[in-house]
């Protein structure tokens, strides 16, 4: 069931992205040559507990750590280690934010250095991909309309949207209703409304769509070990359209 949010609601909603905007601004200058992940999600989760807000992922279904973060192959819920980030690497940097139980949920991709054309394209096409979703998302459109145009947008720069992940319903709790695939026919599925608030979120390979899970029962990486990009913000739908909760 989609839980419809109040315009008061959205604006509690939104101070949690204010915070996660507020990362996604200073962090560029975290990520460099020779930093491990694991200081990346220490320094996140400090900023986050200096806002008053905490990690909606730690301990979410028993995930370890503070953020996601997910390096080259690594499509999400690659696990903050002592693994050092290197020149020509792009790291995907997922966060979620809870303040005062309102949470909000959002991914960068990051490049590391001089990086390869073809990591380029792929970081500039998901984000394209991720906004031509949310124009999408307004009143009087369905679910199908969002997911259509990213896998529309994706597959005309000859990537592909990984199909067996998807966005979903935010805000009250980490995971809602509805369902966003990265794939799909307009005029389908779960119709949009006012006051849904949603995160939007695709994850774009350079190779093919399939993907496996590794050992650690987390991490998603491409099965032809080729780099994916992960882009997401949560947006509210408010007056009809959506607007985007997670930017400054």
């Amino acid at each position: 069931m989609v839980r419809i949010k109040s315009k008061e609601q959205i604006e509690l909603i939104g101070k949690s992205g204010k915070i996660m905007a507020e990362i996604f601004q200073k962090i560029p200058n975290q990520l460099n040559p020779g930093v491990s992940t694991d200081q990346i999600d220490k320094w996140i989760e400090k900023f986050i507990k200096d806002k008053k807000g905490k990690s909606a992922f730690k301990g979410y279904r028993g995930y370890p750590e503070c953020t996601c973060i997910s390096v080259n192959e690594e499509v999400v819920h690659g696990i903050p280690s002592s693994r050092v980030l290197k020149e020509g690497d792009i790291v995907s940097v997922d966060i979620g934010v809870s303040l005062g139980g309102y949470i909000t949920d959002a991914c960068m991709t990051f490049p590391i250095g001089n990086i390869s054309s073809l990591k380029r394209k792929l970081i500039k096409v998901t984000k394209e991909a991720l906004y031509q979703g949310i124009q999408q998302a307004r009143v009087g459109n369905r679910i199908g309309d969002v997911s259509f145009s990213i896998q529309h947008w994706v597959e005309k720069q000859n990537f592909s949207v990984v199909k067996v992940l998807s966005g979903h319903g935010v805000g009250f709790s980490l995971h809602e209703d509805p369902v966003i695939p990265n794939f799909g026919q307009p005029h389908r599925g779960e119709k949009i409304r006012e006051g849904m608030v949603l995160a939007i979120e695709p994850m774009v390979n350079a190779g093919e769509d399939k993907v496996k899970v590794l050992s650690n029962h987390w991490t998603v990486i491409t099965i032809d070990e080729k780099p994916s990009a992960h882009f997401e913000h949560t947006v509210g739908i408010i007056n009809g359209k959506a607007k985007i909760l997670t930017c400054l």
